[in-house]
Order: C-alpha cells, then structure tokens, then sequence
C-alpha cells in the first residue's frame, strides 16, 4: 500500500507506510498532540458504540399485498430485522438471519454475520415473498428464501456511460417487444425497426433510414395501448470517451492489469436521440419535428397516453436551462410543449416531477421553482397553460409520494413550513388539486421518512433528530393519526459510554440576514475553560443539503455515519462541525442559484461568517486553527479552501476530489456549469489555482475511483510540483471513490486522517 509524501518538491517518491505503521504516535507532548491510545481509541470508536443503542429503527418496507412491513433495528449484537403483521402487529423473523447470512457469505467469498447483513434495508422480489432484494456496493442482489442462495443481478439492457453515451461494444436488449393486443411483434434488425405479425411470418413495417451511425434502438420502443401505433428512437451515437486505470496491485495476478471505463465528460459529443412514429397499419414513418426540443440531453423514454391518441416524453435542453413534456399526437406527428420551465440559472433536473392525470394529458402536475420555491402547478396539457398553483409558500416540496386522480389528492415530503423549526426537518402532507385541504400527516418537531402502503391506507413514520432517538410510529395516511408505535430508540448505554448529542447551530450568512445552519460535535470529554482547534467537515455539492438531521450515529436520511466520524475526529481535542452554506439544496432558489456557475464558491462566505459567530458566542472555539476536510465534491471544496480561503482554513484533507471540472463526469458538472465548457470550469480548479496553496494539504484518492477520474488527482499532484508546494499525498490501491471510507482500509485511512490533523493543528500551524 503505497505511500508518497511530498515534504520537500522535486526530490522525487519516498515510501514511507513501514514508517507511518511502526511508528505510532507519543503520549500527548507539550502542544496537546494526541497520545497513541487516544489515537487508537478514535479509530475503533465506531466499532465500540455502534450497538449500543436499542430499537433505533430505520425506514420500513411494505409487503406487496401490503399487509406486513418489515424493518431494520438495533438489537444486541447488531441489527435485525423484523415484519411486523399489520392484522395484529404480530411480529416475526422475515427470514432465517444465519442462513441468509451464510448464503450472501458464499456468494460474497467473505464470511457475513447474522446481526451484521450488509444492507439496512430490502424489498421482496414478489408477492410470494420467495425472494429478497437490496443493493450492495451499488449493484442490485437478490436471495432466495426458498433456498437461501444469493445472487447478483445483472443490470437489464445495454449500459449508458453517465446516461447519455451508450456503450455499443455491449449488445442491446433486442428481445421482442409484442404489441398490447399481441398480433404484433417489434424489433431491430440491421438497425432498422422491424415489426412482423406474431408468427413472425408477415412484416408489416420496416424501416430502411437505419445506419450504424444513426440506428434505431429496440430498448426505447413504446407501444400504443390500442396497438396502432409506436414510437421508438433513433439513435445518433456521441463520443465514447473512455477512461484507463492501471490496477497496480490486482487480487488476481502479479503484473498490473488495465481497465477501461465509458465515462463521458463536459462538452463531449452525447447520443442524439430522434423521436420517430410509426403507424402500423399503414406503415407510415414520422420523424418528429424536434423544433420544440432542440440540442437534447436528455430524452425519457416515450409514455403513451392512456387512450392511444398521444404520446409524451420528457425534454432537457442541454445547458439545463430548458425542461418540457413533448406530446406527440399519434395521427399527425405533431408536437406540442404540454409543458415548459424555463430558467436563467438552470433547471434541477433530478428533483423535476410530472404526473399525467387519468393519463390522458389533458391535467399535468409538475414541479417547479418558477416562484422562488420548489411548488407543484396544475397544467393544462393542450396549451401549457398553468391551471393553478397547488402548494405555495416559502418552504420547499422535497418529494411527492402519491398522486391520486380519482380522489385528486396529493401525498408530498415538504421541509420549511413549520415556524421555529429547522427549515430542513421533512414532513409528509397531503392536498387537493385545487391546492385546499392541506392536511399535515407528520406533527412531531423532527426529521420524518414516511413509507405507505400499496393502498394508501396506512404509513410507517420513521422520525428523529440528532438529539432524539429514532421513534417508528403506525399512522393513517387520511389525517395521520397514530395507531401504534413500533419502536422507540434506547440509548441508555450509549449515553453511559459517553454519548452527547451534537449540537444544531444558527447564525445568518453573506448577507447578514439569511440562516445558514449547522452541527457542533465536541469530544466527549469537552472542557469549556479549554480552547480547541477546529474542523469542518465539508459538503457542498449543489445537488442536495448534507448537516445531517437525523439521530447520530445511524442516521438514514444523510449523514449518520458522517457524523460517527466526526466524533472520532472531536475525541482527539478537536470541535467538528458541519454546515450547509448557501449554493446547496433544499431552501430557496435563490439560495441553490449561488452555486450557478460557481462551485469554487462552495458557501465560503457563509461558512467562515458562521464560523465566526460560534467562536464569538463560545470562546472555546479557537478560529485561529481551522482545518478542513472532504470527499469528492467535499475534497474539491477542500483543497479550493486552503487556494482561495487560506487566510482562515490552515490544513486540509482532501479525499477524491473532482478538482478540475473539466475532467470529471459530465452528468454532474453540466448540471451545474452549464453548456458549452466555459471560463466557469477552470475558475475552481485546483490545476489552475495550484499556486495560491498555503497551508498543509493531504491528498488522498483511491486507485480505481470509477466516479472522479483519478486523474484528476494526479494533474493537482503535478500542479503543486511545478509550483512547488509541500504536500502529502497517499493513493489507496485497488479502491474505489469511498477510499476507505465504506469498505477497504478504513482504520488505516482513518488513522493517517487523524494523525494528519493532530501535527497540522494541535501544534498551532
């Protein structure tokens, strides 16, 4: 496990991890450093407290007849799970913890033990409840409860790199797609559209326009429900920008091994896809005129109307400026924008929502953020045209769970409506279309995820807060009464081990008047008389909000684990905090649009104002020794920290991050910086700004990080070693972008982190 530190520039590698191991750090000297056993302490400090705790539940799961749910929680040892019986609440086993456990071991080549199943959550594979599913590592797996075997899943269909690029070296998905009547059978050949009688005798339609430059693809084709007509794309393929990793040390061979990855980057030429009508009776091609949807980047999949008379698919202009729903009348070929959002800044393409009324696109429910807040409008789909606005007020739509044509009701997540609480603490309600009857479904003062049954009778509420224990309550959807509580977290031993809660912390941003909030984590042992230097924990990515606001340490929503951590960190002499700076999500637009076309800005202002007015209240809170540290976009945020910030933040601890935009993915960075690649890429790179570094810096990258090009590390690296800056710097063979951080080398990344920050901070510099 290599190890190269850069104390002095231009005086070449130095392996130093035999080093770093026998070496372990004195008991605490003259500047307070941490002892080895302090040291030791932190690194295990989640192996010891993590189960502690009792009946901390995580969000429940229905059974597909929803008549049961099943849940995670904490028990002694480690977690179980447990399918509570909603005729009754009679509670039982979901399954056989140690063979299942023994079965995903196999599967896995690594022993699992039964209160420690790898997954906090799963869903069955079926109403017969035979099998279980749940991801892994990001990869779906499933495990027969039949026979208890495991298997991974294979992702259905051909790969797309980022989803814009497919990877033609992968065959499509070319099944046959059989039309809703079953008389006909679509499929591609010769990348033209082929569709035969069901005997496969007869061919009714065949196209002749297909290329293997400009193909047609038989994943998107999309039947009418009557059967007369289908839409499918062709496709015009983009760049297949590759990037190649060099395995160093592979489990599986001596010599190094080289791996390719599809990975698309900003400005690369993407796949154009061109929306294309068949008439099937008659055999009639339409190219859909895409004058309304010009210079895509996205195409949804086409959804037919419910009766056949249109179809509709989702449109983002590339720039994310642009969203509409396209309807496509199936007789003519004409399209219409049944809906348009327009945006100066750009349109938060993940958070966007539509829902076709009875399906016949005469209503549409869409989201948007045209009034300052993310809200939901009632559209007319013939024209346009909003009908009316059915939330409103300052305060965000987060989720919408349900839409319910027949009663026209609507179940949503919304944060910020509630005076005098966290503005980011999520609860579930419930309106009608004409945006009356605003029922509130989840009343307690905390952080809530709601999970309903198929039928909407009944949903599991799952709150807390970083200083209330997760409590798991049965309620009505109709007015979210309760009808029974299922769990209720004990931290009795937790809080004897030494547990405090952290702590939330208001103070206005920038301009003197908006609330920037954040979290204090102090060492367990905190002494008021002492100072302490401090560290932030950093997060600044555009696409979400990060201060964790669920119970520590195994919060669900974001950032429990985050937290452990920090604790970890803080029992070394340190305050960690963590804060949501404006440029993130989940307040206003004009909060989010600080990002715009400025992630070197990353909420700095806010931030360091924060800082200081903590350290104004709390003399404690040294300001004179502020370190810093993040992952990915956080490790990005890190290092802009000690260039752009360094009069404030003195080390830095900088995990795979995207320090050049331009060499990152594209899907994220287009979100945020728009299209085409500008002067706003470069304005927050690390490569550019390698300069202007003071302070201590450590990088660290896993070697096979499939998210960041690792890459762009190493152009940081050679940026500090031409200008000649001092830095440390380890890359983690063989992992990926958790670097340690989920899985590999924890204790060890831990350690160097925790080492890292005890000589940069405790010694004053």
């Amino acid at each position: 496990m290599p190890d190269w530190q850069f104390r002095r520039p231009f005086l070449g590698l130095a392996l130093a991890l035999s080093t770093a191991l026998a070496l372990p750090l004195a008991a605490a000297n003259a500047h307070g450093q941490a002892s080895a056993a302090q040291l030791e302490r932190s690194v295990h400090l989640r192996e010891s407290w993590q189960y502690l705790t009792r009946d901390v539940a995580w969000p429940a799961n229905w059974t597909p007849d929803g008549k049961a749910f099943a849940y995670r929680r904490t028990v002694e040892g480690g977690f179980a799970f447990e399918l509570v019986s909603l005729d009754g609440l009679g509670r039982s086993a979901p399954f056989d913890h140690a063979r299942l456990a023994e079965a995903l071991g196999k599967a896995l080549g690594k022993p699992i033990e039964p209160l420690r199943l790898p997954f906090t959550e799963f869903t069955y594979a079926d109403a017969e409840r035979s099998a279980i599913r749940f991801g892994l590592d990001y990869e779906p797996w499933e495990c027969s409860l039949a026979d208890y075997t495991c298997r991974k899943l294979a992702f259905p269909g051909r790969p797309r790199g980022f989803g814009v690029v497919r990877d033609l070296t992968v065959p499509a998905d070319n099944h046959p797609r059989v039309s809703p009547d079953g008389k006909w059978s679509a499929q591609v050949e010769d990348d033209n559209l082929v569709v035969r009688s069901a005997g496969g005798k007869v061919v009714q339609v065949r196209s002749v326009d297909g290329t293997p430059g400009n193909f047609y693809d038989p994943e998107t084709i999309a039947w009418s429900p009557d059967s007369g007509h289908l839409m499918i794309y062709r496709v015009n393929p983009g760049y297949a920008r590759h990037v190649l990793r060099v395995a160093a040390a592979p489990e599986d061979s001596l010599q190094p091994q080289l791996r390719s990855q599809l990975y698309p980057k900003p400005g690369d030429a993407i796949d154009q896809e061109q929306p294309v009508l068949f008439d099937v009776a008659s055999g009639k091609q339409t190219v859909i005129d895409n004058t309304l949807f010009p210079n895509p980047y996205e195409l949804s999949t086409p959804r037919w109307r419910a009766d056949g008379a249109s179809a509709e698919f989702d449109y983002v202009r590339r720039g994310f400026q642009q969203a509409r729903v396209i309807a496509v009348d199936a007789q003519t070929g004409a399209a219409h924008a049944a809906v348009t959002e327009n945006a100066k800044t750009f349109v938060y393409a993940d958070r966007r929502f539509v829902h076709d009324v009875d399906g016949l696109g005469k209503e549409i429910i869409w989201a948007s953020e045209r009034d300052g807040w993310n809200h939901l409008y009632r559209f007319d789909g013939r024209t346009g045209k909003v009908l009316n606005q059915i939330t409103k007020g300052d305060w965000v739509v987060r989720e919408v769970v349900r839409v319910d044509d027949e009663a026209r009701q609507i179940w949503f997540a919304a944060s910020g409506m509630n005076p005098g609480e966290d503005p980011y603490f999520i609860h579930y309600y419930r309106i009608d279309f004409d945006g009356k009857n605003l029922v509130a479904l989840t009343p307690e003062k905390a952080n809530h995820t709601a999970r309903f049954s198929p039928d909407m009778q009944y949903f599991v509420d799952t709150y807390s807060r970083v200083d209330l224990p997760t409590v798991s309550v049965l309620r009505r959807a109709s007015d979210g009464s309760a009808v029974a509580t299922i769990s209720k977290g004990d931290i009795t031993r937790l809080v004897a081990a030494g547990f405090k809660a952290p702590e939330p912390f208001v103070a206005k941003g920038r301009d003197g008047k908006t609330d920037i909030w954040g979290l204090v984590v102090r060492p367990t042992n905190y002494d008021p008389s002492r100072t302490y230097p401090v560290i932030e924990n950093i997060y600044a990515g555009p696409h979400d909000s990060f201060v964790p606001k669920t119970f520590w340490p195994f919060g669900y929503h974001s950032g429990g684990d985050k937290v452990m951590g920090m604790q970890m960190l803080a029992d070394l002499g340190f305050i960690v905090v963590q804060i949501d700076g404006m440029g993130t999500a989940n307040r206003s637009k004009a909060f989010h649009d600080v990002a715009w076309k400025d992630l070197a800005d990353s909420g700095f202002p806010d931030r360091i104002a924060w800082h200081r007015a903590l350290a104004a209240k709390n003399p404690s809170y040294d300001i004179s020794r502020v370190g810093i540290y993040g992952a990915s976009a956080g490790g990005q945020s890190t290092l802009n920290a000690l260039l752009f910030h360094g009069d404030f933040y003195k080390a830095g601890f900088a995990m795979a991050g995207c320090f050049d935009n331009r060499m990152d993915k594209i899907s994220w960075n287009e979100q945020w910086l728009g299209w085409p690649v500008d002067a706003s890429y470069t304005a927050a790179s690390g490569v550019e700004h390698a300069d202007k570094l003071t302070g201590k810096l450590f990088l660290l990258w896993g070697e096979q990080d499939s998210n960041v090009d690792p890459a762009s590390s190493m152009q940081v690296v050679d940026a500090l070693v031409k200008a000649g800056k001092d830095f440390d710097m380890l890359v983690v063979p063989g992992e990926e972008h958790s670097v340690g951080r989920s899985s590999g080398p924890i204790d060890y990344v831990n350690r160097r982190m925790f080492r890292f920050f005890t000589e940069a901070l405790e010694q004053g510099e």
